[in-house]
């Protein structure tokens, strides 16, 4: 039985994939008999606390948006016996500085999953942001990166682009798959759940987009095209009974703005916002769905993506989602470019199937699923390969990356 330590600035489930692959991975781990726990660096009456089903140290409550907390390193330091390995789940604020802190140059090895954090997206879209944090970067997380066990990818494409962000860039490279789990059974309880609450949806074709509702997930661009791919294509029957679902927390500036574009663009009544969601709401939002749709312009894995692929759904994402290769491969859906002609001809595609299309798409959507994103093996793989060696002193510093061959194969 391995003990494994994840580190966390918040399990708050708003925050979307990193704390939800916790989740995951633990489900299974945690099954096998390994001990899961969690540190994070929210104020221990948090209200997402309660439900939170894993062990849970709250260090917090983090200052700012960094999240210091004079708690941790201490913490960690007393208790890094108990473990043995810790993973830090993001970087870019304290939570991962601390980890460096408390365990460098000792025998309890740590290692870091960046979320696609060192996606270059960020640089190219928030240059100012990104002259900041080349600051704090040769001193803060390109050592807490050098001086890691490993660093981790959920895929090739996630490994590759975190090479562009900065130049000075020293860490050793593993890819470990994401994924989820199956979805719970009764389909049927679900559905029904989720058309009770939101009967506009009843009769319909939804196409569903679900996660944060923020500028980086294209919301706006999904929008658009559907006012102009779908809604303006009325004449047709079948245009008239499809339906845009947005599922996901909307309580802020762009959400806002998203509802009044809506409102502009003359769609209002074809578009549900339905806030956050979960349990048999979320499973159910998924089982209404025709299709998902993801035109983000930054997405390092996309745990929706695989939720939807679960469930049957065939998925319609942008080629900035990072596993669009291995969706194009399977036949799982479509890709397009991450702008509003990419977007447009996404659904105009999707609008062209046939229903026996679309029910093949359906069938190796799940297959897809099954053979990359089932998190039960991911999670196998991490607890391997976060035990390899065990027992072994952790090295202060780290090789180069090597760089893959050209024409490398990414499946």
């Amino acid at each position: 039985m391995s003990r494994i330590l994840h580190v966390i600035r918040s399990v708050n489930p708003a925050g979307g994939g990193p704390i939800e692959g916790v989740r995951q991975f633990a489900r299974i781990n945690g099954g096998d008999g390994h001990r899961i726990e969690v540190a994070c660096l929210d104020a221990p009456d948090a209200p997402w606390l309660r439900e939170f089903a894993l062990p849970c140290h709250a260090l917090g409550p983090g200052r700012g948006s960094y999240g210091y907390s004079a708690r941790l390193v201490p913490w960690l330091r007393a208790h890094r016996d108990d473990y043995d390995a810790v993973v830090v789940d993001g970087i870019w604020q304290y939570h991962a500085f601390g980890v460096r802190r408390a365990l460098r140059g000792t025998e309890t090895p740590y290692f870091v999953f960046t979320h696609g954090m060192l996606d270059p997206w960020f640089k190219r879209t928030y240059p100012l942001k990104h002259l900041k944090k080349w600051l704090y970067w040769p001193w803060g997380d390109y050592r807490v990166l050098r001086d890691a066990q490993a660093v981790l990818f959920t895929c090739e494409e996630e490994r590759r682009l975190a090479r562009e962000s900065f130049w000075l860039y020293r860490c050793r490279e593993r890819v470990i798959g994401f994924g989820t789990g199956a979805p719970p059974d009764d389909a049927a309880r679900q559905e029904a759940a989720f058309r009770a609450k939101f009967p506009e949806t009843d009769g319909r074709q939804c196409l569903l987009f679900l996660g944060r509702i923020h500028e980086k997930k294209g919301v706006d661009l999904l929008l658009r095209a559907f006012a102009s791919e779908i809604a303006d294509k009325g004449k047709n029957p079948e245009h008239a009974r499809w339906h845009l679902v947005i599922a996901g927390p909307d309580d802020n500036t762009y959400g806002s703005e998203m509802r009044a574009l809506a409102g502009q663009l003359g769609i209002a009544e074809r578009v549900t916002w339905t806030g956050m969601v979960a349990g048999d709401l979320k499973w159910g939002a998924f089982r209404r769905a025709a299709a998902f749709v993801l035109p983000s312009h930054q997405e390092n894995f996309g745990i929706a993506v695989a939720e939807a692929l679960a469930c049957r759904v065939p998925v319609l994402i942008s080629d900035k989602v990072n596993i669009w290769r291995e969706i194009v491969a399977d036949g799982a859906g479509l890709v397009g470019t991450d702008d509003l002609a990419g977007t447009r001809q996404l659904l105009a595609r999707w609008a062209a199937l046939t229903s026996e299309g679309r029910a093949e798409m359906a069938e190796r959507a799940a297959l897809c699923f099954r053979r990359r994103f089932d998190v039960a093996r991911n999670a196998r793989a991490l607890i391997e390969l976060l035990t390899e060696g065990k027992g072994g002193a952790h090295p202060g510093g780290a090789a180069a990356c090597r760089l893959p061959e050209a024409g490398a194969q990414i499946s």
